[in-house]
């Protein structure tokens, strides 16, 4: 059973201060930054590239990176990707002409690859490529924007997506992504998700001033997943 992570969504930090913010998320007991990569075409939004993981890294950061790309096509930019810094590369499998041909040049590059699942996308792309996986990103909402709700009905593709990776018998991260908050985590987690993306719930949390205002929010989210292992 993996120990749970908590992923930080920097799309909701303040980027004027992104690295200041990265630092005082992970101090608060965040495990792994979670990039949202939009390019305006997979995604109606436009947001970070390369360049800022780079920036990330140069500034100190040291944790692991997860990148996820809302981007069509991908494999351009994943070497770029593993270059700037990152740890994981996800992916949409609608998004690449090849998706194992994709996963590899994931590994190729030296990071750990996963595809990302959209709330109404099949996990038929599962079928024949477990055994390059690392990661299992669901989406939780329509990708595209922060700060939506929860769709319910994800909950019962986590608990299938576990059962496949419970019979692949690999150690493969089952990942959430939209809407997670301290309410709803629990049962989140006892779905089979064990890496939890937080994204305005986690970076909208107390006032900009105080270098120690995700403390209750990562402590809040800490408190409700242990009571899902109790």
């Amino acid at each position: 059973m993996n120990e749970f992570w908590i992923a930080p969504s920097i799309l909701s930090a303040d980027f004027a201060r992104l690295g200041e913010e990265v630092d005082n998320a992970l101090k608060s007991g965040a495990d792994i930054v979670h990039f949202d990569v939009m390019d305006n075409h997979y995604v109606p939004n436009l947001t970070i590239g390369p360049l800022v993981c780079e920036a990330l890294r140069k500034y100190g950061v040291t944790a692991p990176i997860d990148v996820h790309l809302m981007v069509k096509p991908v494999d351009r930019i994943i070497p770029d990707f593993a270059k700037a810094g990152a740890s994981y590369i996800t992916f949409h499998p609608e998004a690449s002409e090849h998706v194992d041909r994709s996963l590899q040049l994931i590994k190729d590059n030296g990071c750990k690859a996963g595809l990302v699942f959209n709330p109404a996308t099949p996990l038929n792309h599962l079928d024949h490529v477990m055994d390059k996986l690392d990661m299992i990103l669901l989406m939780s909402v329509n990708p595209g924007f922060g700060g939506q709700s929860f769709i319910p009905y994800v909950l019962d593709k986590l608990r299938e997506v576990q059962k496949r990776i419970a019979a692949s018998g690999r150690n493969i991260r089952l990942e959430i992504d939209g809407g997670v908050n301290p309410k709803n985590i629990r049962e989140i987690a006892a779905a089979g998700a064990d890496t939890f993306v937080a994204g305005s719930a986690l970076f909208g949390a107390g006032k900009p001033e105080d270098p120690n205002r995700y403390d209750s929010i990562v402590g809040s989210l800490r408190e409700e997943l242990a009571k899902s292992r109790a």
